[in-house]
């Protein structure tokens, strides 16, 4: 097939990537001619395992294309995906400009029957608002179809490749079976395509990330109550996760959710209800867990030093999550902020996200380029994001270069007992 991905930002990249690894033709839209020659000349904008590669090869073999012109594009593409950014509105609400915008400039470029996939995560409502954006620009036949991504940070080539599951709405059979057509090979092994009515299908995506939001800040406050009773919530975690009915999924505690995704998703779902006149509770009690756990290990280190000013607290882990450079939400931005606002100096290391640090916070902290290096002469070590470097560290190591073997633990990566043993003062999430 022929296909247009307007949008080269994380979703947008692996999507047209992952259709040409497919054997389709892509071309990727994005008006950013800046960043169109970054990935003509092979070098990615964001961090991904395995998309460097692949969008290597399939630029190679001339299967996927980065371009600037978006009507030459749309005019050469069965399928348009709009995958552009919709950023979250001061109010919760995603803000629709730019999709609208593309929407409008599809419509001006429209010479036969096309179908306009909205990729990016929307509101219920938006396909009937892109439709609308469109047919003012055009009388060519389109169709207008809604196809939630449900891609993992750190794991989106896998979670495309071989999905749980793919979302269709549409409210026609031409499109509906283009769509399908398009998605077969992916889908070999039995995974369902779903087809809908658009509006379920744009539910869907918020209703997912929620309840993922949900599983995480329920854990938490768990974790919290486990603290105050001298119970164990790894314990507690494995006697519910082996409920079927449960699972082990998104039970681990620690310091919050942070990336692109849950954040902004919880707020807009709030939002669209509280514009239905519905009060969304659940999620806005989730919303203010999550804050208040991202400081939690301050809180932590309050208790344990009492006044922190001159203090230099080390910082593993930047990213909201592993394997990916993502700081958006990042619980390490609410730590970072509230260590400089106590007067604590921090030394901090990632192994991918250091660039984004720079960026947000400048020289107000150390940014070291090895993980040991951020340790030396620190007062402590707070453990924010779980890669797997911190897994199994030289603990005589750290124990050297710190002034006092102290460390807070954000995602409970070490044993209490062993910790303990080798002679550090220890502090994690709910043990």
């Amino acid at each position: 097939m022929k296909i247009a991905v307007v949008g080269t930002g994380y979703v947008g990249l692996v999507v047209g990537a992952c259709l040409a690894e497919n054997g389709n033709n892509v071309a990727c839209v994005d008006r950013d001619a800046a960043k169109i020659d970054m990935l003509r000349a092979g070098r990615m904008p964001i961090y991904e395992p395995g998309l460097e590669e692949i969008v290597r090869r399939n630029h190679e073999e001339e299967r996927l294309a980065f371009t600037t012109d978006l009507p030459a594009a749309v005019q050469d593409s069965d399928i348009v995906f709009i995958a552009v950014g919709t950023p979250q509105g001061e109010d919760g609400s995603a803000d629709l400009q730019h999709v609208l915008a593309v929407a409008h400039e599809i419509g001006r470029s429209l010479t036969k029957y096309t179908v306009i996939v909205d990729k990016s995560t929307v509101p219920v409502g938006t396909a009937a608002r892109v439709k609308a954006a469109i047919a003012a620009e055009t009388t060519q036949p389109f169709s207008v179809v809604s196809n939630p991504e449900f891609l993992k940070q750190g794991a989106a080539i896998e979670d495309f490749m071989k999905p749980d599951r793919v979302v269709i709405g549409s409210d026609d059979e031409r499109s509906a079976a283009l769509m399908k057509e398009m998605y077969g090979p992916f889908t070999r092994t039995g995974a369902p395509i779903m087809m809908m009515d658009t509006a379920s299908a744009e539910l869907s995506k918020y209703a997912a990330n929620s309840i993922l939001a949900t599983r995480i800040s329920f854990m938490n406050e768990i974790a919290n109550v486990c603290e105050l009773v001298g119970a164990d919530v790894d314990q507690v975690r494995r006697a519910i996760g082996s409920d079927r009915r449960i699972g082990n999924s998104f039970l681990f505690p620690g310091v919050g959710y942070g990336g692109s995704c849950f954040p902004k998703d919880v707020k807009a779902l709030v939002r669209s209800a509280r514009d239905k006149g519905y009060e969304f509770r659940i999620l806005e009690a989730v919303e203010s867990v999550n804050d208040s756990q991202k400081l939690k290990l301050v809180c932590k280190m309050q208790e344990h030093f009492g006044d922190l000013k001159g203090r230099t607290i080390a910082l593993w882990g930047l990213a909201f999550k592993p394997r990916t450079d993502d700081m958006r939400e990042a619980p390490a931005i609410s730590i970072v902020n509230r260590l400089l606002e106590l007067g604590a100096g921090v030394r901090a290391y990632d192994p991918e996200a250091a660039d984004t640090a720079r960026r947000l916070f400048g020289d107000r902290i150390a940014l070291c380029e090895k993980s040991y290096d951020a340790l030396n002469g620190a007062d402590a070590l707070a453990v924010v994001t779980e890669w797997n470097e911190f897994r199994e560290p030289d603990f005589k190591r750290i124990k050297q270069l710190l002034k006092t073997p102290v460390v807070f633990d954000g995602r409970n990566i070490y044993s209490p007992g062993h910790m303990r043993a080798l002679g550090f003062t220890y502090f994690s999430i709910g043990r």
